[in-house]
């Protein structure tokens, strides 16, 4: 498992947004669009939804800010990943406690990790 202070995209960053709470997707909220998980940037905060999702806004914002670093915000998970070195990042929310989501998230079947 990589370590977040491995990753030099990460060094300085920290999830601004407690994982399960987020309202969801900020395309998809726009759009009426629904998402699977959702994914937070470590530079700024955006959040959008995963490559499982239709939208895959997380990578679009990549795309577009080339803010490399993600962190789930899914409540219990930890994890992020780095698009710029294609590599998973353990332990990016380490010490921050899961929270309870304050809205319904839209889940299809099936569930990725990107």
């Amino acid at each position: 498992m990589e370590l977040p202070g491995s990753c030099p995209h990460v060094q300085g960053t920290h999830p601004p947004v407690p994982a399960g709470h987020a309202d969801g997707c900020e395309e998809c909220l726009q759009t009426g669009g629904q998402w699977v998980e959702l994914r937070e940037c470590l530079t700024c905060g955006h959040v959008g939804c995963c490559d499982t999702s239709p939208g895959r806004h997380a990578a679009a914002h990549w795309a577009t800010t080339a803010h490399p670093a993600t962190a789930s915000l899914e409540p219990g998970d930890l994890w992020g990943w780095c698009y710029a070195d294609l590599r998973y990042l353990g332990s990016v929310r380490q010490g921050r406690a899961p929270r309870r989501r304050r809205t319904r998230i839209a889940r299809a079947s099936g569930s990725s990790r990107s």
